[in-house]
């Protein structure tokens, strides 16, 4: 009949499955960091890792859906694209404020949300 309203309980679970992986991604950078690694490939691996458990997590957890390569690949799609989001948000900061942090913080919900409804209505459906 109409649109199907916002499922907010699978919303919290998105941002917590976020929120696991930022704290993997981190976790894994300082123990690198901490074992001697060049910052560099602390930070990559760190990326990688908390990529590889939100895809898994949002694809089992947050969607029930099976991972898939052809899920995968519209899931890097998605994260080169919130990456571009994320970039045009800490310039126009920057450029209008002075301050890209202001940009990086106003990113993070933009991109939370785009990253639910692109995995619920494309990447997992």
């Amino acid at each position: 009949m109409g649109k199907t309203p916002p499922d907010w309980r699978q919303f919290a679970v998105y941002v917590s499955g976020g929120v696991i992986c930022a704290l993997a991604d981190i976790g894994v950078m300082q123990l690198m960091l901490v074992t001697g690694f060049h910052s560099a490939w602390a930070s990559s691996a760190g990326f990688v890792v908390g990529l590889l458990i939100s895809f898994a997590f949002h694809s089992r957890v947050t969607f029930n859906a099976a991972a898939s390569p052809a899920a995968f690949t519209r899931y890097l799609c998605l994260v080169g694209l919130n990456y571009a989001l994320t970039l045009g948000c800490v310039t126009l900061a920057e450029l209008g404020f002075d301050n890209p942090l202001a940009g990086k913080i106003l990113s993070l919900p933009l991109v939370a949300a785009n990253g639910y409804l692109f995995g619920k209505y494309w990447i997992f459906k």
